[in-house]
């Protein structure tokens, strides 16, 4: 990364607190990465098409809200992006750098009440972002804004000394994740590994997902298409 346009950060302490907490997780936890982050691009994607209904200067207005997965086993990266609100430079520090607007604090102190384990909890208090720690030791986030004005950008950080923010040109609108794995769970960088996480915890989320190109979540979530539409078999393949 370049020093000399890199704009550096330091984490505020609950955030750093949170991050401690991730990155020493169970391994039994650390599966749900996958899930909490498929949830803020689907997330992401729902607040485009609200914004679609009132705005009509939205950058890249034609792109499709599909969810991108991409495995490289070799490099041991997991990529996930989105073509969802995207962020600007302020909305990068304020949503994954403060607690201005997450519940960390809710999260912390609902660990220390009830003693419950981060996977089991991260996604209830929007922070899921983090769990992207639990199985990386680097994570990029190249986005940018829906705004017709907004900045390409990369926030880089390794969970550990605060983050840098500077820009990336050639970014779509929505967010672009890319987590290099830790050297012990190079497995999550396996396209059978990641099929299984998505068939299990994210087969319904109502927007596209893709793995290496191909398309996973054949089903759609049914719970948005009208009772006539379902057929037999798609019904049994919800509840079975």
């Amino acid at each position: 990364m370049s020093e000399a346009t890199a704009e550096k950060h330091t984490f505020q302490a609950e955030i750093q607190q949170l991050l401690d907490l991730v990155v020493h997780s169970l391994y039994t936890d650390k599966e749900i990465f996958l899930r909490e982050l498929i949830s803020n691009a689907s997330d992401s994607m729902e607040k485009l098409r609200h914004i679609e209904s009132t705005e009509k200067d939205i950058h890249s207005a034609g792109l499709p809200l599909e969810i991108h997965i991409t495995a490289d086993a070799e490099a041991k990266t997991v990529t996930i992006a989105d073509h969802g609100i995207g962020m600007t430079r302020e909305e990068l520090v304020k949503n994954l750098g403060t607690i201005a607007h997450s519940g960390t604090k809710a999260f912390l102190k609902n660990m220390k009440d009830s003693g419950s384990t981060p996977g089991n909890m991260i996604g209830q208090f929007g922070v899921g972002f983090y769990s992207a720690f639990m199985v990386a030791d680097e994570v990029k986030v190249h986005t940018r804004s829906w705004r017709k004005d907004g900045e390409e950008l990369v926030w880089t950080s390794d969970g550990k000394t605060g983050y840098e923010i500077e820009e990336s040109p050639g970014q779509e609108r929505g967010v672009k994740i890319v987590m290099h794995l830790k050297e012990d769970l190079a497995e999550y960088a396996e396209e059978t590994r990641l099929k299984h996480l998505i068939e299990t915890y994210s087969n319904f989320v109502g927007f596209p997902i893709f793995l290496n190109g191909k398309r996973i979540n054949e089903v759609e979530a049914l719970w948005l298409k009208n009772k006539s539409e379902i057929s037999e078999d798609e019904y049994k393949a919800f509840y079975q």
